[in-house]
């Protein structure tokens, strides 16, 4: 990390500077995650695909384009996404007063295309992830656009620890919190905010089998990449980790977690048949582990889950979801 952890001021300042475009996304309990866990278990899931746009990206993209100048504002915005970055990029450009030209993977739902340009941004397409961001690249050299990663920063750490910060408000006494990783920048902000607020609560991020970068990462002890992501969990699906995000997440994050893509299904049906929810399968990441890798180890404890967010399609949603969830 070349630049220092965001200290809880703050992010509690730069969260209330940012209200007029965020909100403040409600915590509930989950009585079937506590039946399925056991007698004296207590979760409460943070419910970030309430957040404008459908997920926590926007607290992360209006924290960078807030921060820029205003001749960067001026020239535009650019982002690479698979969806949900780009939503929320497109979204934070407007609110704003920016342009955004942004690079989306070609397979990315059309659901979520047509959600960027609702907002009025250009959209590119690029045949993989790699591609993109040499893409996104051109666009910022060529342009003079600035530039709004989806992960890696200080400002992406200084928005998503909102998150963190809201927990800790909305929830007392809690034993552990569970967090989903793409390229780390919501657990990063996350556990950052967790561990200066509530030091003894454990940070776990749960990751998918086919986008596992910062499994190998915390391996290796450096940032690592993947040659492929293989997991229906796209949002989950960053090809490398970061110094900056890997490095708060290293120091704040207690453990992690390993989910395939069958536990994430069968979580997506299960928050469907007893919530009545449709989310996709990033926000069910963090069931998922609950009713898997995480079950016993958590059974009995007091548990917050953060459900990332959910911009699907019912077409894709029927055909993903299993609706066999009972082991």
């Amino acid at each position: 990390m070349t630049q220092p952890a965001p200290n809880i001021e703050e992010i509690r300042v730069l969260r209330d500077l940012l209200s007029a475009h965020t909100l403040r996304t409600p915590v509930i309990r989950c009585p079937a995650l506590e039946i399925a866990l056991g007698p004296g278990t207590e979760v409460f899931a943070k419910l970030e695909f309430l957040q404008r746009t459908g997920t926590f990206k926007a607290r992360g993209a209006l924290a960078s384009i807030q921060g820029a100048s205003a001749e960067e504002r001026r020239r535009g915005i650019t982002a690479v996404s698979a969806g949900n970055h780009a939503i929320a990029t497109a979204f934070a450009a407007q609110a704003m007063g920016s342009s955004a030209k942004l690079v989306m993977i070609k397979t990315a739902n059309p659901f979520r295309i047509e959600a960027c340009r609702s907002y009025g941004a250009e959209v590119v397409l690029a045949d993989d992830v790699h591609q993109a961001f040499d893409l996104a690249r051109g666009i910022q050299d060529e342009e003079g656009r600035f530039f709004v990663h989806p992960f890696e920063g200080r400002p992406i750490a200084l928005g998503t620890g909102g998150v963190g910060l809201e927990i800790h408000e909305q929830v007392e006494h809690f034993d552990a919190v569970v967090v989903p990783i793409g390229g780390g920048g919501l657990i990063g902000g996350v556990s950052n905010a967790i561990k200066q607020l509530c030091p003894r609560a454990e940070v776990i991020g749960v990751e998918p089998e086919g986008a596992d970068s910062m499994h190998r990462s915390f391996a290796s002890g450096q940032p690592e990449g993947i040659d492929e992501v293989t997991t229906i969990a796209d949002s989950l699906g960053a090809p490398f980790a970061m110094p900056y995000s890997f490095g708060l997440t290293r120091r704040c994050v207690d453990r992690l977690a390993m989910i395939d893509d069958r536990q994430l299904r069968k979580a997506m049906g299960f928050l469907f048949a007893t919530m009545r929810i449709a989310v996709e399968p990033a926000c069910a990441a963090t069931t998922a582990a609950l009713l898997g890798p995480l079950r016993a180890s958590l059974s009995g404890k007091r548990v917050v889950i953060v459900m990332c967010g959910s911009n699907i399609d019912w077409a894709t949603f029927s055909e993903q979801a299993l609706f066999d969830y009972v082991d």
